[in-house]
């Protein structure tokens, strides 16, 4: 077992991994950059380091900065928590040269399903569903005007080395597909220094549902189920919860075959989810692997009671898994993300002091979290500030326990998406579990 671990991240999630660490009679070493010298994680590590100023590339993106602080400090763990470095298979490949576990999966596994394309290909070769498109990147516009009219439209252009929406072009019509694929090349070269497209049929109000997933040092692997995160904003989840309100207990048992098959193929060691989109006619087609701890790891340990950072940990401390998959069974739960952002206006970050805060509580409540009253949101990072997880033995209970909780959660100084997701609790639509991935562009606030 590890005896010290730094955690190569921040916020709320650096919080959450030292909680655990703690546990489980773990030390850890807190980074942090120079505008987050305040943080809870900071101050709750039993060492911290400072790794730079505010701007990422220059603190938790810089990977020579990061080893001289595990170096110094002597760890024989980092984690990696999810953005920033949890998924670059060069800091993994740095990790291994200096001889300190990454708790995350081999740089070769990285490589393997964090590039779009390449994990396509994979997952073809692995017999999980994949959605009709190229194979492997686009080499012109008119190879992507060739497939598309194969496969018909609308298609989708993506950027290989893509997330959060960016690189990424919806085209309907032949017209529209050179300037698209010249707008999603420029900006997926801009924000991951690759400008690589593939394209794929566009499947029209899916469900984004993905799978838990564990992988053990031994070629275990076993599931934990789904999550549905259909609500989101530009391609950014909201809300996850779990049961799906539309899975049947086939379509969850073959998704979750997918998922092992998938995981199996490339090896998988370490925690992660296989991601899907869900078609209307109950059609399921793989859209990529997280290689890493999700924002919505919460929702499944609230369903099964399960700590998946602990077990993360003793995977890659190589203590094998039992390699039981597990089923919902009686138990809902659901997480709504609360970001600094004004809901009012396009959900534009709004950074600054938070002058009050009071969390909420009571049964089946949980709150996950970093900031406190005086602490000063920067606009450097991510604006997601809690996570509001609840439980309950039914959906309609888990919804009205949210809103409950959400009345009882005061945040002020900053604005916050805590008005939107009351108004979504409401919803009929929603709490009927009748939503896609396009529901917030048919949603009025």
């Amino acid at each position: 077992m590890f005896k010290k671990i730094l955690i190569a991240n921040r916020g709320e999630i650096a919080l959450r991994i030292i909680r655990t660490c703690r546990e489980m009679g773990i030390k850890t070493v807190a980074v942090y950059s120079t505008v987050d010298k305040n943080s809870l994680h900071v101050r709750f590590a039993d060492e911290a380091v400072c790794i730079g100023p505010a701007p990422s590339k220059d603190s938790y993106l810089n990977i020579p900065n990061i080893i001289s602080a595990a170096e110094i400090t002597g760890v024989d763990g980092i984690h990696p928590g999810y953005g920033f470095l949890a998924e670059n298979a060069k800091f993994a490949q740095v990790c291994k040269d200096y001889n300190i576990k990454f708790l995350g999966p081999s740089p070769e596994i990285i490589e393997a399903m964090g590039d779009k394309s390449t994990a396509k290909e994979n997952m073809k070769k692995a017999g999980v569903p994949t959605i009709p498109g190229s194979d492997g990147l686009l080499s012109s516009v008119e190879e992507a005007k060739r497939i598309a009219k194969e496969i018909g439209y609308p298609v989708i252009l993506k950027a290989t080395a893509g997330g959060g929406g960016r690189g990424m072009r919806l085209v309907w019509k032949e017209e529209e597909i050179e300037s698209a694929f010249q707008q999603a090349s420029q900006e997926a070269g801009a924000a991951f220094g690759n400008p690589g497209l593939y394209l794929e049929k566009y499947i029209q109000n899916p469900r984004h549902v993905e799978i838990q997933v564990v992988g053990d040092q031994f070629g275990n692997v076993c599931h934990l189920s789904e999550r549905d995160c259909s609500i989101q904003r530009r391609h950014q989840k909201l809300v996850e919860e779990c049961p799906s309100p539309v899975l049947t207990p086939e379509i969850r048992e073959k998704m979750g075959e997918a998922a092992i098959k998938a995981a199996k193929y490339v090896n998988y060691e370490g925690v992660g989810t296989v991601e899907f989109l869900l078609d209307e006619d109950g059609s399921f087609y793989f859209m990529e692997m997280n290689t890493r701890i999700q924002v919505e790891h919460p929702v499944t340990e609230e369903i099964f009671l399960y700590d998946l950072i602990k077990e993360q940990i003793k995977v890659h401390a190589g203590i094998p898994i039992s390699g039981k998959n597990y089923y919902p069974t009686g138990r809902y739960a659901m997480e709504v993300r609360i970001n600094a952002e004004d809901p009012y206006n396009d959900f534009r970050p709004c950074p600054g002091e938070i002058t009050e805060f009071h969390l909420p509580g009571g049964h089946g409540v949980r709150v996950d979290s970093h900031a406190y009253k005086g602490y000063v949101v920067p606009a450097n990072y991510d604006s997601m500030i809690a996570k509001l997880i609840v439980s309950a033995f039914s959906r309609e209970e888990v919804i009205d326990k949210m809103s409950r909780a959400l009345e009882e959660f005061v945040i002020e100084g900053v604005k916050t998406t805590i008005p939107f997701h009351r108004k979504l609790m409401k919803d009929e639509r929603f709490r009927k579990g009748q939503y896609s991935t396009k529901f917030l562009q048919e949603f009025s606030f």
